[in-house]
């Protein structure tokens, strides 16, 4: 249903469109626009088509002036408020409405074939995007509805980054200031333990006080 904001748009412009009053169909026979009178149609003028939302308009007008002569508003096409004739390409029955929502069925003819073909195309073409528009929503209320992915930190977590780290070089083992490595233990797996105090040769030399005591 169109909304009072929406933008209205022009799908198709005919200059040169045929109206004929029709007789009630029998049962659920296709119409045929041989019962009609073609060669004196009730009335001749223009037929626009707009859009305003989803909603095409299908709006019959005086070639001069533009007055609305009658409006056929179509929510899906095929439908019950276009349809086609069995015996012919250039003639379909339309549903008009008028403001209080009273309805009546009405045959109308393109002189030209080609103008009965653009007239297909644009309400197919109209409602195909609906169709789009359609699933779309669908889909993105979907997308909003499902569970979200949670990519924020929780309080105290921390992530640690390793940039421009590689693998650690082995260190090079120390020497001696003399450049040379330490020798290798004797053969018997023993190292003889440092000299004792007792047997070290430097002379200790005992100190005197002032009043000439050992101290």
């Amino acid at each position: 249903m169109a909304a009072e904001g929406e933008y209205e748009s022009i799908l198709c412009v005919k200059p040169d469109v045929n109206v004929y009053r029709i007789p009630p169909r029998a049962s659920n026979r296709a119409y045929r626009a041989a019962d009609w009178k073609l060669d004196t149609p009730d009335w001749s003028g223009r037929m626009r088509i707009t859009a305003k939302g989803n909603v095409a308009f299908i709006k019959l007008e005086d070639k001069v002036s533009g007055e609305l002569f009658a409006q056929a508003p179509v929510k899906e096409y095929p439908g019950i408020a276009v349809e086609t004739v069995s015996d012919s390409s250039r003639y379909f029955v339309l549903r008009i409405q008028d403001d209080s929502g009273r309805s009546a069925f009405i045959g109308v003819g393109f002189v030209d074939r080609g103008d009965a073909f653009d007239f297909n195309v644009s309400l197919q073409d109209h409602f195909k995007w609906v169709k789009q528009e359609i699933e779309i929503n669908k889909s993105s209320q979907l997308g909003h509805s499902g569970p979200k992915l949670d990519l924020g930190f929780k309080e105290g977590q921390t992530i640690t980054l390793n940039i421009g780290q590689g693998k650690k070089k082995d260190k090079p083992r120390p020497q001696s200031a003399g450049g040379f490595g330490l020798l290798p233990p004797p053969p018997g797996g023993k190292i003889a333990p440092p000299p004792s105090s007792s047997s070290s040769n430097h002379n200790i030399v005992p100190q005197t006080t002032a009043t000439g005591r050992w101290r």
